[in-house]
């Protein structure tokens, strides 16, 4: 027979539930039940329009579908660049590695759109016409290599991440996972999850919510709580 163990710290998590939610229903108590049990932290990828069991699921999922970063390469040049220690976002040509910076241009973006379009080493056409593609960064370990103190004496060739979301640079693979983490994700509780029908869960997550949602689980949950006489009332409310 199926035996559900209830401890304190379930019991707090619950008490808190149903005081806040009145009048609670069964599933939904339960859910919060397994929320707490297995320390789930959904979270809603609203780009995507799906749900996963947690960010790291997501990160791994996506990572492993490519929709989270790729490799490209940066040009530092040794020429003065209009970078310095308050500069804070860069625009970058990728074909010269010249760069803007959003402190020392009054409109750094309207800049680099003009560069790359006049660039004598941009070779790549669009109807005849140069292509108006440059990178974006925020990333300090980025923006640092622009610095004239810490530029080479011959310009060289490193090697970024790019955020496939929003095109933007990083030093790093984690600080594109760091900036989906902020930027990308809205975290959700377990009935928030069960209760919505406008996205969809990922399919590892769904199987095991409804692995849960089996009808002898909730018997056994309930049976569990109707030994914890501060629960009762709420026990003989469901069963009426």
């Amino acid at each position: 027979m199926l035996k559900v163990i209830i401890n304190e710290d379930d019991q707090r998590v619950l008490k808190q539930f149903l005081s806040e939610n009145r009048p609670a229903e069964l599933v939904n108590t339960y859910l919060c039940f397994i929320e707490n049990k297995f320390n789930l932290q959904p979270v809603l990828f609203p780009k995507e329009k799906k749900i996963y069991q947690s960010t790291e699921d997501a990160i791994k999922i996506l990572e492993n579908e490519s929709k989270l970063w790729h490799e490209t390469e940066i040009k530092i040049g040794f020429s003065n660049q209009a970078v310095n220690e308050q500069t804070t976002k860069i625009y970058i040509c990728p074909f010269s590695g010249k760069v803007f910076g959003n402190n020392t241009h009054p409109n750094p973006q309207d800049a680099i759109y003009d560069w790359v379009s006049k660039c004598p080493e941009n070779t790549e056409r669009h109807g005849g016409l140069r292509v108006k593609r440059f990178h974006i960064s925020e990333d300090p370990e980025v923006i640092n290599s622009y610095i004239a103190k810490n530029k080479p004496k011959e310009p060289i060739t490193k090697v970024v991440f790019s955020s496939v979301l929003s095109s933007k640079l990083f030093s790093s693979k984690q600080g594109v996972i760091d900036d989906f983490k902020k930027n990308y994700l809205k975290k959700l509780s377990l009935v928030e999850v069960q209760n919505q029908n406008r996205f969809e869960i990922e399919e590892h997550f769904l199987a095991f919510i409804r692995k849960q949602l089996a009808e002898d689980k909730i018997t056994a949950f309930v049976e569990a709580l109707a030994e914890i006489q501060e629960f009762t009332p709420y026990v003989e409310r469901w069963i009426e």
